[in-house]
């Protein structure tokens, strides 16, 4: 098992036509594919020539992966020496499977009961870590109660060594202690761990939505485990309390009460370097931010951490007391590029705000400047504005940022007046324009782009180290409301929580909130179908068409040595709703793309692969999605094969003897979760 692992790795590090030959193997060890992040793969077998002729290897439907079906797929499986692991199902189980048929090897899954209920994050999360050193192989992933669980890779069994009896407590191992008490006290996690080295990275989430019950939440962190015990090697503190530096930049000592601030998303490390880096997002909460005066550190930044102790070496505030949803959604992504004649060992983060922020990763120095930018103050009573933010010069902003009176409607002179007769009673800005207090007739809300679900959510992007060139998917149509009232009683201790004047504030929670496996008991039926027009604009609509113009989400393709961005397209078909409006008929509409913001890229040798995350039904295919191959060079369509459900997790690649197989997730709608493999036929 040892030579076989070796020669997997080096395998990886090859690039070109060496992959191709007839009996290699090429894995996919982690969920972004390396511990930097890529998302990328060498391989040429399937390329520009046959991406169409693609068919289905095998499929894997989670429905009985816990006690209801899934309708939330976000997983991203891994592949090791030919087998997938993969997170599946309602109660997050693991499973392993034949990586040529798809047989099921084994299955492990955690009854958690009330914990699992309680769980902020459920459902199959994005999926599971692979360590071996050649004798011993582990799979190691977090349950919805918030476990590291490691399992032995042959047989699914808990690893009796690690932790207690496989498994380690990250609610009781915190260095706060949770509350009210371990079962129902909101911390969690759903993405997949880091393994770097024989160590294991582990990040904290809490609840999603717009309306937190309290600001004195449970705080976040990142830590660091000994991948064969289980003990804890470090705990990086997000908030830093009294005595720990960063703890000045909370006002009124608000750091004492005020939470969140996790790690949700994925973190990348370099072993080489001995550095982990987190991204951090925001504390509570989301749009107003009075209870706790400051910068706040380290909430909105992108930390370098020593990967052995967790000391902090470097970090950088990307967005200084933050009140939007913009937090940190995407894992770093970690190169090696050349700037001006010299090499720089980089790290780019993209985000949300459309911006793509580069920086020397050994120093966190940027590598175009980012000076602090004066921005717009708001009225919120009780809330402090940070009267600036640094804003990147290179590379330009990839999606739109802010709203203006360019980015409406315009398919025709009528359909644009329209849109501006809505948004006369709302508020629009640049970037950073805050959220204002909701009144009647206006400002009802501030409209921005970019907030909750615009620019790069948590798929994060692409990099090809062979052409030093990030591809990035990105809503460009995310349109969020963000006006402030005051909540009901017995809703929220919050001030202010996001709502409109006149309408009936509620607590807003996620899609697939309550789901998992152990919340309370659902009806049996499907959920319905997701409406006609599924374009996340909170009913901002003209004749049933998005108030903001195409495209409405694109992939870009940017390189990093020069800054620059090489070429951007939309992304996706043009929604059923969009070809169908009566209000177009007779126009010649260019594809729009499609809104979305869980698309996720897969980069191979010259191709960059994406799904639809819509269904359509064109007179080119049947009602299904596409999951579509971009041209690396010039982004031109070059290839598709259909989907019976929009892409919901990030497609991966690898090769067994000599064979190149693609998998991908699809759900959403009616649509349960299934894992598809694609792969070419047998006569080419």
């Amino acid at each position: 098992m040892k030579n076989k692992l070796l020669a997997g790795v080096a395998l990886m590090l090859l690039a070109g036509p060496a992959l191709a030959q007839i009996g290699q193997n090429v894995d996919w060890p982690l969920y972004l594919g390396d511990a930097t992040g890529s998302k990328f793969k060498p391989l040429d077998q399937i390329n520009a020539s046959n991406f169409s002729k693609l068919e289905i290897a095998w499929r894997f439907k989670t429905d009985y992966m816990g006690n209801r079906p899934e309708y939330k797929l976000e997983g991203t499986p891994l592949e090791v020496n030919g087998v997938v692991y993969a997170s599946a199902g309602s109660r997050r189980a693991i499973v392993a499977l034949d990586a040529v048929t798809g047989e099921l090897l084994w299955v492990h899954g955690e009854k958690e009961g009330a914990r699992g209920a309680a769980a902020p994050r459920q459902l199959s999360g994005r999926g599971p870590a692979y360590w071996s050193d050649g004798k011993d192989a582990r799979i190691l992933y977090t349950t919805p109660g918030y476990q590291l669980i490691a399992l032995d890779a042959k047989t699914g069994q808990r690893v009796a060594s690690f932790g207690t009896n496989g498994a380690v407590d990250l609610k009781a191992d915190d260095d706060q202690k949770i509350e009210p008490d371990l079962t129902t006290g909101e911390i969690g996690w759903q993405s997949a761990p880091t393994v770097a080295g024989d160590i294991v990275l582990v990040g904290s989430a809490f609840r999603e939505g717009f309306t937190p019950t309290s600001f004195k939440n449970n705080k976040g962190s990142a830590r660091g485990f000994d991948v064969r015990t289980g003990k804890k090697l470090w705990e990086f503190h997000t908030i830093p309390q009294k005595g720990e530096p960063g703890a000045e930049t909370w006002l009124n000592d608000s750091n004492k009460v005020v939470g969140n601030t996790g790690v949700w998303t994925e973190i990348t490390a370099d072993p080489a370097a001995g550095l982990a880096y987190l991204p951090v997002e925001q504390p509570t909460a989301d749009f107003y931010g009075g209870y706790r005066p400051g910068a706040g550190l380290y909430g909105n930044s992108l930390v370098a951490v020593d990967l052995k102790t967790g000391k902090v070496k470097w970090y950088f505030q990307l967005i200084h007391h933050e009140v939007w949803d913009y937090d940190m959604s995407s894992a770093p992504l970690l190169m090696d590029i050349t700037v001006n004649g010299k090499p720089v060992k980089a790290v780019a983060a993209p985000t949300k705000m459309g911006f793509l922020y580069v920086f020397d990763r050994l120093t966190g120095k940027p590598v175009w400047p980012m000076p602090e930018r004066k921005v717009p103050k708001g009225d919120a009573p009780g809330e402090w504005y940070s009267p600036t933010q640094p804003i990147p010069t290179r590379p330009a902003a990839y999606a739109r940022t802010g709203v203006s009176e360019n980015d409406l409607i315009d398919f025709t002179p009528a359909l644009h007046q329209r849109a501006l007769d809505i948004v006369k009673n709302y508020k629009m800005g640049p970037i950073y324009t805050p959220p204002v207090l909701s009144q009647r007739p206006g400002p009802l809300a501030t409209l921005s782009l970019g907030p909750a679900n615009g620019g790069t959510n948590w798929p994060g992007g692409s990099f090809n180290p062979e052409n030093h060139t990030a591809y990035i998917y990105a809503c460009n149509s995310c349109l969020q409301p963000m006006g402030l009232v005051p909540p009901p009683p017995g809703l929220s201790d919050m001030r202010y929580v996001e709502g409109e004047a006149g309408q009936k504030v509620e607590m807003i929670n996620a899609a697939g909130a309550g789901a998992g496996a152990d919340a309370a008991p659902v009806p049996k039926a499907a959920p319905t179908p997701p409406p006609a027009n599924d374009s996340d604009d909170f009913g901002l609509t003209v004749n049933g068409l998005p108030l903001i113009k195409p495209p409405y989400a694109t992939i870009s393709a940017i390189n990093l040595d020069r800054g620059d961005i090489v070429w951007q397209v939309p992304a996706g078909e043009s929604p059923n709703f969009i070809r169908n409006n009566p209000a177009l008929k007779g126009l010649n509409i260019p594809r729009t793309g499609q809104t979305s913001y869980n698309i996720g890229t897969l980069v191979t040798k010259n191709l960059v692969i994406a799904g639809d995350a819509q269904v359509t039904t064109t007179p080119d295919h049947p009602r299904g999605a596409m999951l579509r191959a971009y041209d690396q060079a010039t982004g031109k369509d070059v290839g598709d094969v259909l989907m019976p459900s929009g892409q919901s997790g990030s497609p991966m690649t690898y090769m067994v003897n000599g064979k190149q197989y693609i998998i991908v997730a699809v759900s959403g709608g009616n649509y349960s979760g299934e894992y598809i493999c694609y792969t070419l036929p047998d006569n080419g």
